[in-house]
Order: structure tokens, then sequence, then C-alpha cells
């Protein structure tokens, strides 16, 4: 809910609330937001189940199964936009856990899919990732907006 300071006339959302946080925070925003408004419902709605590829913790999912799970990733993302936005308490720590979940999957597929590359990409993709984890993880005094949902 936005209060009187972040709305302008006839309700329009300020930008005002973007400014005082990292930049990092706002690029996290803004590719939640695009995952929430434009990717994800593509992927439900549009791409062909053929096609589907979800991947949780380093598995990979095709078809039906892919497809059923991308509705728990639209929800992700659109909480994190939704609590990026509003900096709300409650993005700390599930966004750091989030995140570290994408760096073990990064190196966890890279170990066990055919497509992986072994020890040496895993582990460099899994350390660049490990990046916004550390910095959401020590983000914490950021994170004070309200916890009421």
């Amino acid at each position: 809910m936005e209060t009187p300071a972040d709305t302008l006339p006839h309700g329009r959302v300020s930008l005002e609330r973007l400014r005082g946080r990292p930049w990092w925070i706002t690029l996290l925003w803004l590719f939640c937001l695009y995952m929430t408004v434009v990717y994800l419902p593509f992927d439900i709605f549009l791409k062909p189940i053929a096609a589907d590829r979800e991947v949780w913790f380093g598995l990979a999912l095709s078809g039906w199964w892919a497809k059923a799970t991308e509705p728990i990733h639209w929800a992700i993302y659109a909480l994190g936009a939704w609590g990026f936005w509003g900096m709300h308490r409650w993005m700390w720590p599930w966004a750091a856990v989030y995140a570290a979940q994408v760096a073990i999957g990064m190196l966890a597929w890279n170990l066990i899919d055919a497509r992986g590359r072994g020890w040496l990409a895993g582990a460099i993709a899994a350390g660049i990732f490990m990046l916004p984890t550390i910095a959401l993880w020590r983000a914490k005094p950021l994170f004070v907006g309200r916890s009421a949902t």
C-alpha cells in the first residue's frame, strides 16, 4: 500500500522511493518486475509445453513438469518485485535465501545435467550468483518497510 508521500496527483506512483537504496537493489527490483510482467506470462500462457524448461535446485524440468512449476516462479518474482519496491522487512532473509538457492543450483546443474560444463564452470557460475546473495544478506538494515502484508 502506497503512502501519500509515494503517490502523485491522479494516483500515479512516485519513483522517489527508489532514491536512497543501492543501485543493485533497484536492478533486482527491475529484474523481478520484468519476470513478473513480461517473461513469466509469456512462459506460462504462450510458450509451447514442448519448449518449457524450469530449473529448481539444479534439477532441470521440462514439458508438463516445467509448466506445472512456472506459477511458483511467477509468485516468487511477483513477491520479489513487491518486496523490493517497498523494501519490506520480510524480504530479509528470504531474498538472500532464494539467491543462494540459485547459486547452489548453478553449481548442481553444471555437475548433474548432461549440458553442464563441470566443476569449474559450476563454481564460476555459483560464485557470480553468490555476489548478490552476500549483498542481500548484508543488506538487512535496508529492509525497513512494513512487515504486514
